[in-house]
């Protein structure tokens, strides 16, 4: 079989994350800061990613701002000839940091935000002061000339707010907002009898959002990004975790007996080619209920509970 080449590629550079948001589908088992590849492995991987075909590469996390080496690890993936994104709570980067990654050749920018209120953001985000500080980056990014998304998970807490999102990202001078419903695994998989909102909540937002596009066309990408798989994964884009492992699609550590290889042991472009996971991926033998079968109705799980929030 001949494999097409990646178009992307997803760095999680740390799990740490100063926020506590319950909808964060990073797995539970968060890895170590002391299994963190460094910026050294980082940069050969960035030069592998490239030399396989890869275009662009996402920063992210957890919260990419909690390493101290960010800015050389973005500068790294530049000098590869890589199209650079920074996935951000905003929270733990600085003003001044920001300015150094846009001089290291940062390209865009991407500031998440969990509510169009403050109260409601850092409640969600179990962080106080959390609201304010992504506001400040956002500003930052926009100032330098960055190219700014702004990125809302939607679920049954924010999920009727959407226009006023809309309006804040307008304020903002953002060029993209993402609109997200919740990927249920991780913790947010956890939380999901809070998160999961109603039938009629979804109906009225995806409204909403048919509304707004039409409403902001010709001033704000609005691009709404529903809870399933994207396609492409295994084929087009791979992600790489704090660790090493290189895995076809962000949580495939929810199926059983798959082996990821890690970029320690084996060259970005032999995972590719060989790795056992990325090939079982691109089957479809794997797949158990409910993703072979019906898909269970949604109420079952709903209930009013209290969020768990993620921690380190």
């Amino acid at each position: 079989m001949e494999l097409p080449k990646p178009l992307g590629l997803l760095a999680e550079l740390t799990h740490r994350c100063p926020l506590g948001c319950p909808y964060c589908c990073n797995p539970l088992a968060l890895e170590s800061p002391d299994d963190e590849l460094d910026a050294g492995t980082w940069s050969r991987v960035f030069k592998e990613a490239a030399a396989l075909g890869v275009l662009h590469v996402r920063l992210s996390g957890g919260e990419p701002g909690m390493r101290g080496d960010l800015v050389d690890i973005a500068a790294n993936a530049r000098e590869a000839g890589l199209s650079t994104k920074l996935i951000t709570s905003g929270v733990s980067i600085t003003t001044r940091t920001m300015r150094d990654l846009w001089e290291a050749g940062l390209d865009h920018v991407q500031v998440s935000i969990q509510d169009a209120e403050a109260v409601s953001g850092d409640r969600i985000a179990g962080y106080r002061g959390a609201f304010q500080r992504q506001h400040a980056l956002a500003a930052e990014a926009v100032r330098l000339g960055l190219p700014l998304t702004v990125n809302f998970v939607v679920h049954r807490a924010n999920i009727e707010r959407i226009s006023e999102m809309v309006d804040l990202a307008l304020r903002l001078k953002a060029s993209r907002i993402e609109i997200a419903h919740v990927q249920y695994h991780g913790w947010a998989l956890k939380n999901r009898a809070t998160l999961i909102p109603t039938a009629e909540q979804v109906t009225r937002a995806a409204a909403a959002i048919e509304e707004l596009c039409r409403r902001y066309h010709d001033r704000i990408v609005i691009d709404a990004v529903p809870p399933d798989c994207a396609g492409g994964w295994g084929w087009r884009f791979l992600t790489v975790t704090p660790s090493g492992r290189v895995l076809p699609c962000p949580a495939p550590e929810l199926i059983p007996g798959l082996m990821f290889w890690n970029v320690r042991d084996h060259a970005l472009g032999d995972i590719w080619e060989n790795s056992p996971a990325f090939n079982v991926f691109r089957g479809t033998e794997f797949l158990a209920a409910p993703c072979a079968g019906p898909v269970a109705e949604l109420a079952a799980v709903q209930q009013d509970t209290p969020y768990t929030y993620r921690r380190m």
